[in-house]
This record gives structure tokens, sequence and C-alpha cells, in this order.
């Protein structure tokens, strides 16, 4: 096999000849620290391809092994029995209970990061309505017509004068048909 040609390394940047047995698919130099470097990017990416498994992987682990310690929670759930979770669901069922009972009181406490406290209000106390954002009402408007009067239609007669014919409106039967 013919000599692969130089390339850059990923990590240090430094010009190296790739191994014959690895060829093209060889991304870092042979150094120790870059060797490290790019067992701890691929392990990690690995990590983020597969998020379940360590977990998945503990639990079974740790119910293989007959004298494990408990199951370490933080404090609201390490008081509760888990003795008592763990002969009615077996190991892997108490162990998944307080891996999920962890997972949902993180995530409780990272929403409850998300609302400031105002020291200088009750806590029960809704928040005060925001001041006025208008310098008019909003129901005042002016009107083309100055003789208009409110409630008028502007279509209609003028005040004092009866409808006409003329007007639109419909003329008065006298008699009905029969």
């Amino acid at each position: 096999m013919p000599d692969a040609r130089k390339r850059p390394c990923r990590i240090c940047r430094r010009w190296f000849r790739p191994d014959n047995r690895v060829g093209d698919r060889q991304r870092a130099c042979g150094r120790a620290d870059c060797q490290k470097a790019r067992r701890q990017k691929t392990q990690a990416s690995w990590r983020a391809r597969n998020p379940g498994y360590s977990t998945a992987h503990r639990i079974t682990q740790r119910n293989q092994d007959k004298a494990a310690d408990p199951l370490r929670t933080p404090p609201p759930l390490n008081r509760l029995p888990w003795d008592l979770a763990k002969d009615q669901f077996g190991g892997q069922g108490a162990d998944f209970i307080g891996v999920l009972g962890t997972l949902i009181l993180r995530t409780t406490k990272d929403q409850f990061k998300a609302y400031l406290a105002d020291p200088q209000r009750l806590s029960g106390a809704l928040r005060p309505t925001p001041g006025k954002t208008r310098s008019a009402p909003a129901h005042t408007e002016t009107r083309a017509a100055p003789d208009a009067a409110t409630g008028i239609s502007s279509t209609g007669p003028p005040p004092g004068k009866p409808p006409s014919a003329a007007s639109g409106a419909p003329a008065a039967v006298d008699r009905i048909a029969g």
C-alpha cells in the first residue's frame, strides 16, 4: 500500500502521516493527548445519541447485585419507603420509580427557577395592572357634520322634520287589499 498523504490532525492541527492500517479514516495524529481527546469526543457523541443507556445499565447492574445499597434520591424522595416499593415492584421497578421521581423533581425545580420572586409585593397577590396607555378615552370621536346630534343617524332627516317619501322611507298604506 503506498504511503498515505499527510493531513492535519483534527485535535492539535499538526500535520501527520496516517497509519497504513487505518488509512484515510484516521483523523487524529498518534500523540497520546490527541488520542485521548479523540476518544472523549467519540464517547460524548455516543452518549448524546444514546441518552437512556447509562440509566438502564445502572439499574440493571444494581439489581444483579443483591447487596446493593438503596438508590440515592434527592431530599423529598429519600423519605419514601423504598424497601416497600422494592417488595411490591421488584428492584428494577423501584429503581425506575426513583429515577422517574428524581427527573420530575429536577424538571419542576428548573421551571420554578424561571419565576423571579419580587420582594416588594405579597407572594399571593396578583401583579398590578399597567397604567393608562392612551391619552384620550377610546370611545370619543369627532363628528364630520357640526349639526349632527348624538344618537341620530346621519342618513335620516334632521331632528324635528317628519320623514318623507323622498328620503327613502316607505309610504304608509291606508287600506289592506283583500
